[in-house]
């Protein structure tokens, strides 16, 4: 009951989060649009993992110090160690930024609602850091900068809750490849199309279903490069997207790009590689592919 109660507060947030989310998101995909190399850093490319994630637990853990400092009268502990989980989550933001530059619908309006607490958060602990430095900080704990910061983290609480939903009810920065098997039986490949001689069109993008699964083909002379056809960032699918230079796929919805030889991910936002599969011919004539290990 508590679980539906909370989702339908939530909900009732997007009257003004859906908005503002869309005002920010035309700002924040501009932005980081102008710096792809920044954007790659910020979201964790080059860590295979999304780094808001990863940067969320310290300001979390040394913001509930600064409560623990105070219950135990340690004001000049309480105090820069509220210092540092400003800092840390300021850093925490900018990752986010990153990452929200790139989502949309639902997760947009959620993760508009998380950006939105988190700041607030962040406006009471800066109150209750002003107050701390104002009365000098072995007498803090006479005022309200105590009472501030258990506020602060209340609000920073509901906000992970609001975040953590982005993610695991939405699937917002998550592999979309995660539960999928890397079996290795060769299965028959079928292109949804062939050029007049019954061959695979060559220097283009042509999708092609594999069992359950379907793929992105490219085909340069007696080679055939494959990548699962469902972008790991957000779902987008690449057969609609571009073939570059060095034959890489740009995913048509946020401009991922991989590398058609192995699923490298070569730029963000997608922080996972994709799957990709070996071609052969079959006996018989047509192919037959498999998921590379």
């Amino acid at each position: 009951m508590l679980a539906r109660w909370l989702v339908r507060l939530m909900d009732a947030q997007g009257v003004w989060s859906r908005p503002l989310g869309d005002l920010a998101f035309r700002f924040l995909h501009w932005f980081f649009g102008l710096m792809p190399a920044v954007r790659d850093l910020l979201v964790g490319r080059w860590l295979g993992h999304p780094m808001h994630a990863v940067l969320t637990d310290a300001p979390i853990g040394i913001l509930f110090l600064v409560i623990v400092f105070d219950l135990f009268a340690m004001p000049e502990a309480a105090f820069w160690a509220l210092a540092i989980g400003i800092l840390a989550m300021l850093a925490a933001a900018v990752a986010g930024f990153a990452d929200y530059a790139d989502t949309d619908g639902k997760a947009r309006e959620r993760a508009t609602l998380h950006s939105t607490l988190m700041l607030l958060a962040l406006v009471v602990y800066l109150v209750s850091l002003g107050l701390r430095s104002g009365k000098g900080p072995v007498d803090a704990m006479g005022g309200p900068a105590p009472w501030l910061s258990i506020a602060g983290f209340l609000i920073l609480s509901a906000g992970a809750y609001v975040g953590g939903d982005v993610v695991y009810v939405l699937g917002n920065m998550v592999n979309r490849h995660a539960f999928r098997g890397a079996g290795t039986k060769w299965i028959s490949l079928e292109p949804a199309e062939v050029d007049v001689a019954g061959a695979i069109p060559e220097g283009r993008l042509v999708k092609a279903k594999l069992g359950i699964n379907h793929l992105v083909l490219i085909r340069n002379g007696e080679r055939i490069l494959a990548l699962h056809d469902t972008c790991a960032h957000a779902g987008g699918p690449l057969n609609e997207g571009r073939l570059l230079e060095g034959d890489v796929v740009e995913c048509p919805w946020h401009a991922s790009r991989y590398r058609m030889s192995d699923g490298l991910v070569v730029r963000g936002p997608s922080v996972y590689d994709q799957p990709a599969y070996e071609v052969r011919p079959r006996e018989g004539g047509g192919w037959e592919a498999r998921r590379r290990s």
